[in-house]
């Protein structure tokens, strides 16, 4: 039995005074609504309307339903506005994931502009340093750093590229000197930050094409980018950091670019969400913001980071070999 149909269809009667009333308000026959009010009252095992053959009449429990059956019917329809308008007015909280030192620099300023263009939504961030379960714990959107995706039935966007470059702090390079090709590092400390790369090695792309560096054991390895920035600019070693954890430095000049000529660690940048289906106004409002602002944000700062005053002149300081 559909309860609430049948609530509908109370209603329907005690409003029009008739079951031949109500049927012809409700397009369908009045033996219809005659068994959907039976059906209820059995349900409820009370009767609700006194019958004769020119009138109905509510019972004293029939009254009391009727006030209740209102109320209900009211609810329901309200939630289903909200939920409709969910569709089209971004509202409500949105719960977004990002990977922690690119959710610093760039989620948590394209957050901002979100809000400012969609004030009725409320933003829950969290940084961390894995790959979240959208579904088990409740995120709308996940941004994801990572050379492909694993097949997990979700629908992912990829928004931009990221890569990383090898930099130092002055007063290393002027200690240790400047390595010219990536077979230089290992004659130098180098600092590791863990990813899914192996630890033990650095891959670059440069004139050459592709070089694998096999470092060995690390003097100092950490989990987040930034972190390791701050290790570098301390004078620890060389590093290689993404450019969104390396720009700041670079500005600075607390860090310098060493073997401009190469990059490391290409990551695609995605925007993970649930479903395509009934998409949420303010999860299709957020990924459409990411979209216009991370490629554009990333852009940026790789292009400073090409600039050639931030990088290590191999004539100022000899390599190491």
């Amino acid at each position: 039995m559909d309860t609430l149909q049948n609530m509908r269809v109370f209603l329907r009667v005690v409003e029009a005074g008739s079951f031949t009333g109500a049927a012809q308000q409700l397009n369908t026959t009045t033996a219809f609504v005659s068994r959907a009010v039976s059906d209820l009252e059995a349900h409820l095992s009370a009767r609700l309307l006194n019958r004769t053959t020119r009138r109905i009449a509510l019972t004293g429990a029939g009254e009391r339903y009727l006030q209740r059956c209102e109320q209900i019917l009211a609810y329901v329809e309200q939630a289903e506005a909200e939920a409709g308008d969910a569709h089209a007015r971004p509202s409500g909280k949105l719960k977004v994931h990002a990977m922690a030192s690119f959710g610093q620099h760039y989620v948590v300023p394209a957050v901002g502009r979100y809000l400012q263009q969609y004030p009725d939504v409320r933003v829950e961030l969290t940084l961390t340093q894995r790959i979240p379960d959208l579904l088990e714990e409740g995120y709308d959107v996940a941004l994801v750093l990572a050379t492909d995706l694993p097949d997990s039935g979700f629908v992912s966007q990829r928004l931009a590229s990221a890569f990383s470059i090898a930099c130092a702090s002055p007063a290393y390079l002027e200690r240790c000197g400047v390595p010219r090709m990536p077979a230089d590092l290992a004659n130098h400390t180098c600092l590791q930050t863990v990813t899914p790369t192996p630890a033990s090695q650095w891959q670059f792309t440069g004139p050459d094409g592709d070089e694998t560096i096999e470092l060995g054991a690390a003097k100092f390895q950490v989990n987040v980018a930034d972190a390791q920035a701050v290790a570098v600019c301390e004078g620890m070693g060389i590093g290689l950091l993404p450019i969104y954890s390396a720009v700041c430095g670079l500005r600075s000049g607390e860090l310098v670019r060493v073997l401009p000529e190469y990059r490391s660690q290409e990551m695609n940048v995605y925007a993970m969400y649930p479903s395509r289906r009934y998409l949420d106004a303010k999860v299709r409002a957020w990924v459409e913001l990411l979209r216009e602002q991370i490629p554009a944000a990333l852009q940026s700062d790789w292009e400073e980071g090409e600039r050639p005053s931030m990088a290590a002149q191999c004539v100022n300081s000899p390599a190491v070999s």
